[in-house]
Order: C-alpha cells, then sequence, then structure tokens
C-alpha cells in the first residue's frame, strides 16, 4: 500500500526522532487522515530490522481494525494479548494488545523487559492514566510511538509530561485544502442551553448534570434538526444511554428514520450495518461511537454532549469528516451553550491554534445563529477581527516600544509587525521548551536583532530563530529594518521585503534622515519585489 506524501512523511519523521534520541515522540493527525496505515508502516519497517512491536490499545474494536490494517497494509500477520490469548511463544514479531490485560501483575511480569523493542500506542491522549503508565514502564527501553488525533497544544502540554517530542502534526485545514478530508459547515442552532449548574468531574462535565440541562430541549432540538437534517445522514451524541433512547424516540416521533445504539446494544453490529445501509438516517449513542467505528457517508454530526476535553470533540465531530461519493461537505449543528466556561468545546476548537480567534469566531457565529458557515472562512474573519483588535489595544504599548534607547526590537514589536500569531500565543509543550533560552539562543537573537530578554524559555527562542530563518531565505525585512522604520511612523513593516525596506531606509538616510516629501509613512505600501532569496547580507539595514 503506497503512502500518502504526508503519510510518508509522518513515517520518516519517527524514525528520525527516534535517531536523534527521543526515545518517546507523538504523531498528530486528524481522525480520518489514516493514522493506523502510518503506524502500521512504522511497524513494518521495525520488523525489518529485526524488532518486535507492540500496539497497545484500550478497546477491542481498535485492536481488531489495527490487526486488520496492519494485514492488508504490510502483509504481516499479528499475534494477540487480550484476555486468554497470549503472543508469548508465538512467530509473529507484532502483538496488538489491550492495556487492560497487560497491566495486570501476573500478565505483564510473563514478559521480559527488553521482550519489545518498539511499542506504539494508539489513542496516545489516553497515555497518562495508570494502566497505560504501567505497562510502558515494564518495557522501559523501548522506542514509544503515541499516535493521537488532538488537535491543539494544549493538549499535548498535558502529553508532554511522558513524550519528548512531536514527530509530526497534519492540520485539520490541511487535510481539508489537500482534498483528503470533507469541508466542514457549522450552524449556531439559536437554543440557549442553560449550562451553568453542570459541574466537572474526572477533568470533563458531569453527564448527568448535562443530561438534567439538556433534558428541557429535546424537542426544541428535534425540532430544528428537521430543518437542517433532512436529505443528511446524521450521528448524534448524548450524555446517558437512557436520554439517547428518549431522543430517539423523540426523532421517530417527528418523521425520522432513527436508531440508537449503547455498550449494552446486543444488536449493535445489526443497527450499526442497517445505519451503513440507510435504513436509518439517524443514528443516537452515548459515547459509544467516539473511538473505532467509521461510516464514510455520515454528513451530519449533532454534539449534545459538550466537553472540554479537545481531543474527546474532535473525535466525535471526525465521524463526518471522511470523504465519501457524492458528499459535498460535513453539516456541524452547534448550540448556544449557556456558559462562562471558554473551555467547552465549540466548533472553533477544530481549526483556531489561538484561544483569542476561537472565541471571536464562536462569538461571530452566536451573532449569525442559523446561518451555515464554512468553519476555515469563519477561522479567516475571526483572525482578522482578533488582530484589529490586538493592534488597537496594543497601539499605545507599542509607541513607548518605540521610544526606547535600545538598538533591538522587542519581541512583541516584531510579532505583530510580522502578524505571527503562532509567536504571540506559544505555549511551551515539551521538557525542553519549558527550559530556560540557552546562551547561544541569546546571543543569536541579539545579532539578529531581537531584544532577548523578555523571551523566557527555549521553545519560544527556538520559533523565533527558525522564523527569522526563513524570513531571512524568503528575502523579507530584519528586526532592526522593523525597529527603525516603524520608529519612523510606518506600519506592518515586517510584511515588506528586504529591499524595499533597505530602499527607504536608503531614501531617508539621503534627506538627512527626515521622510522624504511626498511619503506619508502610516499609510505607505511598498511597490511588490522581485524576491532575490538569501543573496544579501542579513546584518545590514
Amino acid at each position: 500500500m503506497e503512502l500518502r506524501p504526508y503519510q510518508a512523511e509522518a513515517k520518516a519523521a519517527v524514525f528520525s526522532e527516534w535517531s536523534s534520541g527521543n526515545a518517546r515522540t507523538l504523531l498528530v493527525l486528524p481522525t480520518g487522515c489514516g493514522k493506523t496505515i502510518v503506524f502500521a508502516k512504522v511497524a513494518e519497517q521495525c520488523v525489518t530490522e529485526g524488532k518486535r512491536v507492540l500496539i497497545l490499545a484500550h478497546r477491542g474494536e481498535l485492536l481488531d481494525q489495527a490487526a486488520d490494517k496492519i494485514h492488508s497494509a504490510t502483509g504481516l500477520i499479528c499475534a494477540r494479548e487480550q484476555a486468554e490469548e497470549s503472543s508469548l511463544g508465538s512467530w509473529y514479531r507484532i502483538t496488538v494488545g489491550s492495556v487492560q490485560t497487560l497491566m495486570r501483575e501476573k500478565r505483564l511480569s510473563a514478559f521480559g523487559h527488553d521482550h519489545f523493542n518498539t511499542i506504539i500506542v494508539d489513542e496516545a491522549h489516553h497515555v497518562l492514566s495508570d494502566s497505560y503508565q504501567r505497562v510502558l514502564e515494564h518495557f522501559g527501553d523501548a522506542d514509544v510511538l503515541g499516535v493521537t488525533a488532538t488537535p491543539d497544544r494544549g493538549d499535548m502540554k498535558n502529553l508532554g509530561e511522558f513524550f519528548q517530542s512531536l514527530a509530526y502534526e497534519y492540520t485539520l485545514p490541511k487535510a481539508i485544502k489537500e482534498g483528503y478530508l470533507s469541508p466542514i459547515k457549522a450552524v449556531t442552532i439559536p437554543i440557549n442551553i442553560d449550562f451553568t449548574g453542570v459541574a466537572v468531574q474526572a477533568g470533563d462535565y458531569k453527564a448527568a448534570d448535562i443530561d438534567t440541562a439538556l433534558e428541557p430541549y429535546l424537542y426544541a432540538i428535534a425540532d430544528e434538526m428537521m430543518k437542517y437534517c433532512n436529505g443528511r445522514k446524521t450521528v448524534v451524541f448524548l450524555p446517558l444511554v437512557k436520554t439517547s433512547q428518549k431522543f430517539t424516540a423523540i426523532l421517530n416521533e417527528k418523521g425520522f428514520r432513527a436508531a440508537e445504539v449503547n455498550g449494552n446494544s446486543s444488536d449493535r453490529a445489526e443497527i450499526l450495518a442497517d445505519y451503513a445501509a440507510n435504513k436509518y438516517n439517524v443514528l443516537c449513542n452515548s459515547m459509544l461511537l467516539t473511538e473505532g467505528w467509521d461510516c464514510p457517508d455520515v454528513n451530519c454530526i449533532i454534539v449534545l454532549r459538550p466537553t472540554k476535553v479537545r481531543s474527546l470533540y474532535c473525535q466525535m465531530v471526525g465521524r463526518g469528516t471522511r470523504l465519501a461519493e457524492g458528499k459535498t461537505e460535513l453539516l456541524l449543528l452547534d448550540f448556544l451553550w449557556h456558559t462562562e466556561r471558554h473551555e467547552l468545546c465549540r466548533p472553533a476548537c477544530l481549526i483556531c491554534s489561538d484561544e483569542k480567534v476561537a472565541q471571536k469566531m464562536t462569538e461571530n457565529m452566536a451573532e449569525n445563529a442559523g446561518m451555515e458557515m464554512d468553519i476555515e472562512e469563519a477561522e479567516q474573519q475571526a483572525s482578522e477581527d482578533v488582530v484589529a483588535e490586538r493592534e488597537a489595544a496594543l497601539a499605545q504599548k507599542l509607541s513607548e516600544m518605540k521610544k526606547r534607547k535600545r538598538a533591538l526590537v522587542d519581541p512583541l514589536q516584531y510579532e505583530m509587525s510580522i502578524q505571527a500569531a503562532d509567536l504571540s500565543n506559544y505555549v511551551p509543550a515539551f521538557g525542553w521548551e519549558a527550559a530556560p533560552p540557552t546562551q547561544k539562543q541569546i546571543q543569536t537573537l541579539e545579532k539578529l536583532g531581537i531584544f532577548p530578554d523578555e523571551i523566557d524559555n527555549a521553545g519560544k527562542a527556538q520559533l523565533l530563530l527558525d522564523r527569522l530563518s526563513k524570513r531571512r531565505a524568503e528575502g523579507l525585512s530584519t528586526p532592526k529594518q522593523i525597529r527603525f522604520l516603524e520608529k519612523k511612523g510606518f506600519i506592518h513593516v515586517g510584511q515588506w521585503s528586504f529591499e524595499a525596506a533597505s530602499s527607504m531606509i536608503t531614501r531617508i538616510s539621503a534627506n538627512g534622515w527626515h521622510i522624504p516629501n511626498g511619503i506619508t509613512p502610516g499609510t505607505y505600501i511598498p511597490e511588490p519585489e522581485i524576491n532575490y532569496g538569501n543573496n544579501r547580507n542579513f546584518e545590514i539595514y
């Protein structure tokens, strides 16, 4: 099986991390982008190198899926470590194992500490639990790959307690843009559900409290579904089984062909098969279908189980992001959950890396309730709104920075000038990133024109250095040029080319260090320049 370009890049990145000494590394791929295929190919290469591989998961469906994909992608057969089945004594070099089975002391002690050379953790957002840690500590010298669909650094900051690096990340917007996932349109439904009394338990909102808050609105939600879900294949996630069953009955009253599945459904396989065959057009469940189930032609998702866990929200929405013949987009119905808690996951969480942009996108969608909005277009608009707000709020601070006598540019001014939200909102995730900047990083930043005193971690320093290097290669303005010209009243000099900035500084110099006649700095936009790459002296301005 030939890998897609991003899958091949991901596989190469994993082995690069392992070879560089990062024995515990992460791979982040959105749901529907073939993470199982990637780790199947990783496992295959490990086997060719004479290694034993353990694929670790927490549910039987995931083990079945992994074994099937490994066989179809590589031809290799997997041993099994689950319940009464054991891989000990097997000829097969790959084992799919249930964490619930392997965590038991008697089972685990039967394996030598060096039995597995490589461990791949499917749905790696579970890795911090005691059960996973017990298994991973037993095979402490193994290379570990964690695979997850978690979309943001907020979750990865927690995973950074165990993993040493992020080998590769493929984002949802890029997957949609490159045609590997379905476009997503979201609609905010104008039903204001009071969520203020819901408590938090075990890191997420308490299901019983959600159920109580949701109960009065079920009929109104069904009425809204009649407006948006006709002709669509819909999956609804609900907090409790009894709520899922009740809502299914309400939908059938309204004329939908709805079915319900839960962990105790004896006919679960039959219901899922009938839904796949379009005998039902709505499938309700209480969090059963978040992992290990695929039905590509699902084109409407309704999350009636609000969560603060981004990985869980991503999993729910991910049931509808796969491509299918005749499918043009996924429709995501959102509701006006009445709460002051900004950590509540909304459609913006799927695409926004900046918390302020996510909040603005959610506000914009609420103001346009009832209208379909493409989430990429909504994110772009929110980003523009936030940039405008930030520039207004920081105008005074930037003005003060320009008056400082030092020759170096303040990092905040630089970030605003080049409009780099990822720098402004950077949060260190892994151990090395959170450490103080190295002396070499500090010296290099000063040499390149950045005042380093306000950069308090190595991750931010490295991100700045990488951006400076990239901008140099692209022939863009330097920090020293930015500071000089913005002090003269020019704006967004970070968007200028090196040549344009150099030319303007030369003109100012020739005019006795005054702005030339006919130039208004606040509105000046340089003419487009030919990009000469890095064929210039980076130090001059």
